[in-house]
């Protein structure tokens, strides 16, 4: 064996084996959180995204990891690179690594390993460290409170399970979990973040969401718009900070459903309620536009959900649609997505009911243009990738957004923006393959980037 090899084999890197853990797994244990004087008082939090060495303002958080996996997987694979940093704050939370309830078993353990370990690694450093806890459904509880010292401060995160934007609260899996962790850890203190359930019990420590928020946080470093751009997935970072944005809102995750629970309609979007009913059902709805808008059906299926609509419009691009069109409803991630649209151009077969059911209409309301607005850069990005038609004006010229009919399942999503309501809406256009190649369309002398949160929304199919 080569001196390199064995190094390599007897590496930590591999290994992961100086913290002999307890019980049959050896999962690492965390050591116990001594807290301090006020360690409590008027806590704040702060994500391990927004973190960076220059910080002088916000020492007096706690770094959490209540993010997607993706924007701190380098604390496992490099777990000394970002020592330095972490030590600085008041206390830092093992890293939230998911368990979701659609995972593998050996993943949901991997991931239960690896916060333990990175936890008791800092630790070893002489960070202070808080444990973490997540949990997926009963099967994992012979391992998920495994690494943490009876009456040890715990935390925990009721996000994913709460009811927000379109999906249903998962409180009864989290209840399960939360009741089971109290018995098993017997916890001296919770850190909540995000609203607790009021059947919660236990010494809690709430943690206001909108507080610990970037919108509450004060940098001194100035950043340039062409550092905002090197933050993409898949892509390299060619900044010299590390860490993303403060500016962008990142949506954080949990436990639970990796799908985040039951697609609900939004209380804040009528229109969301023409994919739920009863089966058989064909709700007619009206889609709001500035020049009138357009009448469309959408048929329930017998799951009680969507399975296709019909768009009474060419949406004034005759050579991209036909007047009917259909769109087929996919639910594969949990969500109604329309497909691209289903062209007849000799003429469209009668929208027929589903199954021997009764046919059935239904009226519902409308969004208006502030419930179609788009929130967030991100918020605009889901919606076009979900193959999202979106019809919106600024500066008093009106644009559209569709996407191309795929020739095979799996052709990648290509959209065409373009200005309607004129004579050659083709000369305006652009054909994009990302979300992001959309956002660099000039709208009149403004980039779409810059305004997307701004301009007028008459309709959006989600």
């Amino acid at each position: 064996m080569t001196e390199e090899n064995y190094t390599y084999r007897t590496s930590q890197t591999l290994l992961r084996n100086q913290f002999p853990g307890r019980g049959k797994l050896k999962i690492p244990v965390i050591p116990k959180f001594e807290p301090g004087p006020g360690d409590f008082d008027d806590l704040l939090l702060i994500g391990f995204d927004k973190t960076h060495l220059e910080d002088q303002n916000h020492l007096d958080r706690m770094v959490h990891f209540f993010l997607y996996d993706y924007r701190f997987e380098r604390v496992w694979k490099n777990p000394d690179s970002d020592i330095e940093k972490l030590s600085r704050y008041r206390a830092v939370l093992s890293p939230d690594f998911s368990v979701y309830l659609e995972m593998a078993p050996v993943m949901q353990l991997y991931n239960v390993f690896r916060n333990r370990w990175c936890g008791a690694y800092w630790a070893s450093k002489g960070i202070r460290v808080i444990p973490t806890v997540n949990w997926g459904d009963e099967s994992t509880f012979d391992f998920c409170f495994d690494g943490i010292e009876k009456g040890s401060t715990v935390a925990v995160s009721t996000y994913m399970a709460s009811a927000h934007d379109h999906r249903q609260d998962q409180k009864e899996w989290f209840m399960a979990g939360y009741n089971e962790m109290l018995r098993r850890i017997e916890p001296e203190k919770i850190i909540c973040y995000n609203t607790p359930f009021p059947e919660m019990r236990g010494d809690i420590a709430y943690i206001d969401y909108e507080r610990s928020s970037w919108r509450y946080m004060n940098y001194e470093r100035s950043y340039k718009a062409e550092d905002f751009d090197a933050f993409k997935i898949g892509g390299q970072s060619t900044a010299s900070y590390d860490t993303i944005t403060p500016f962008i809102d990142v949506p954080l995750k949990g436990g639970g459903s990796a799908q985040g629970g039951e697609w609900r309609p939004s209380p804040n979007k009528p229109e969301d309620q023409r994919f739920l009913g009863e089966p058989g059902q064909i709700i007619s709805s009206h889609a709001p536009g500035k020049h009138g808008g357009y009448e469309r059906d959408t048929k329930i299926g017998d799951g009680g959900k969507a399975t296709s609509e019909r768009h009474y419009t060419d949406h004034q691009r005759p050579d991209l649609h036909t007047d009917p069109h259909d769109h087929i409803i996919d639910w594969s991630t949990g969500v109604p997505r329309p497909g691209p649209p289903i062209n007849y151009p000799d003429g469209a077969p009668e929208f027929k009911r589903f199954g021997e059911h009764r046919r059935m209409h239904k009226m519902i309301g409308v969004n208006g243009p502030e419930g179609n607005r788009f929130k967030t850069i991100s918020d605009f990005k889901w919606c076009v990738n979900c193959g999202g038609e979106v019809e919106f004006e600024w500066k008093g010229l009106s644009y559209g957004i569709w996407p191309k009919l795929r020739k095979t399942p799996d052709a990648p999503l290509q959209m065409v923006i373009s200005r309607i309501y004129i004579d050659n809406p083709a000369s305006t256009e652009k054909w994009c393959d990302t979300a992001d190649e959309l956002l660099e369309y000039m709208v009149g002398d403004d980039r779409l980037r810059d305004i997307i949160t701004q301009v007028t929304v008459w309709n959006r199919t989600i």
